[in-house]
């Protein structure tokens, strides 16, 4: 079986949302990367909102910015996802497109500052009431580190919880479906 970037897929799936102008979230900013790509999408009018506890990955991706001279559509937050409903602008609540949860640790970071569950959950919870009609929350999610696993359990418990007429879930693997294996969450708002 191919294997397949499910980070890839999660920037295919928001790119084809995503429109000059529109407005994104990326609720665990890590290296930058996802931060970059949604400001790319969204850019020269629309915006990005950036969340993190650690402020390297604060750093790192302003550093990312600085090169690509696009700082001017991205606000980041030092604070935890969790609090996004509180530190991002209410008039934006309901009309973000896309938001883009990357779970698990700092790359190249210390290993031993993951993202905690019951902070995940309750971002979840805020995301979903934020997002546009029509908007995507993806969410990579790692199972295979230690508190992954259970992390990614509770996320897969939190999405069948999710009313089916107003959410539609699916989950993508990169390879077969394996318990350790890295797992895509797309949650699609219908309203």
């Amino acid at each position: 079986m191919k294997r397949i970037s499910l980070v890839n897929l999660a920037h295919d799936l928001a790119r084809d949302i995503l429109r000059p102008g529109d407005i994104a979230l990326d609720a665990t900013v890590g290296n930058g990367h996802d931060t970059v790509f949604l400001a790319e999408q969204i850019a020269p009018s629309g915006h990005v909102y950036g969340f993190d506890i650690q402020q390297a990955a604060i750093d790192a991706t302003l550093e990312k910015f600085r090169q690509t001279h696009k700082a001017d559509c991205l606000t980041l937050i030092h604070a935890s996802h969790a609090e996004m409903d509180q530190k991002i602008p209410e008039q934006v609540h309901g009309k973000i497109r896309v938001i883009m949860f990357n779970l698990g640790y700092l790359p190249g970071g210390d290993k031993s500052i993951i993202t905690q569950t019951d902070s995940t959950l309750t971002a979840l919870t805020i995301a979903s009431r934020i997002l546009a009609c029509g908007g995507i929350i993806t969410l990579l999610a790692y199972p295979g580190h230690q508190g992954g696993d259970q992390e990614t359990d509770q996320v897969k418990h939190w999405c069948e919880q999710l009313d089916a007429g107003q959410f539609e879930v699916n989950t993508l693997y990169s390879s077969e479906h394996k318990d350790t294996a890295p797992r895509l969450f797309v949650i699609r708002k219908l309203c």
